[in-house]
């Protein structure tokens, strides 16, 4: 079997000199009689001229605009993903947000009111005598206000042993209310015994009308700092 013969088919030669001429031999008061290539050429010239001004005047600003939309889109998509989320865990953040406020109102408890406060203060000095503690110092000092609750140091100063001192902050903590002891140091003193210093913090909450009388208080001051600058 013989294998068909492939025709040799030879591209037309270009004439340089030819089409330069057409060029040049244009006349521009009569494109009618204009030859096909230089009107071919100078149309497809005109056309794409015509696109890069369009795009400059137009289309560069609308391309920009639309990859605008298309970045606010995909950003509104993951907020939508995100909310959905919440919304599919609504109940189980009720659910948190319940047992964060139980255990919020759990620990408001154990910060006394001012009517409390007195007895928190006999239960301090009750629970260091408890111990065979020796109180040379009590002394409740000045209370720092917060948005909440204020706190009230009281420094102390008691002697004894090291064993009856660490019986003395285990009893601290197993008060009803919140109390911590900060700042100790234990010395020798006399005797042979020790001497502990501390300064101990109890808090208790501030009442509506506090809160509202703090609040102004620090809006007076802000605004007195504010006038001065």
């Amino acid at each position: 079997m013989t294998k068909p013969t492939v025709p040799n088919v030879s591209l037309p030669a270009v004439d340089f000199k030819t089409l330069v001429s057409e060029f040049q031999n244009l006349d521009p008061r009569d494109p009618g009689l204009w030859p096909v290539f230089p009107r071919a050429v100078i149309l497809l010239g005109v056309l794409l001229v015509l696109l890069l001004f369009g795009w400059w005047i137009g289309w560069r600003s609308q391309l920009e605009d639309l990859s605008t939309k298309q970045q606010e889109e995909d950003t509104l998509k993951t907020e939508w993903l995100n909310k959905k989320q919440q919304a599919v865990n609504l109940e189980e953040y009720q659910k948190q947000l319940a047992e964060i406020n139980r255990a919020f109102g759990m620990l408001l408890k154990q910060l006394p009111n001012a009517s409390e406060m007195d007895s928190l203060l006999v239960d301090i000095n009750q629970a260091g005598l408890g111990r065979g503690l020796q109180f040379e110092l009590f002394k409740p000092g000045t209370e720092v206000l917060r948005d909440f609750y204020a706190e009230l140091p009281i420094t102390i100063r008691v002697t004894g042993n090291y064993h009856d001192f660490g019986a003395f902050t285990g009893d601290i903590a197993k008060l009803p209310r919140i109390v911590t002891l900060n700042d100790i140091d234990v010395s020798p003193g006399r005797d042979g015994g020790l001497t502990m210093s501390a300064v101990a913090k109890t808090f208790r909450y501030l009442d509506e009308e506090e809160i509202a009388r703090h609040k102004k208080e620090r809006a007076a001051v802000a605004k007195a700092k504010a006038e001065a600058n």
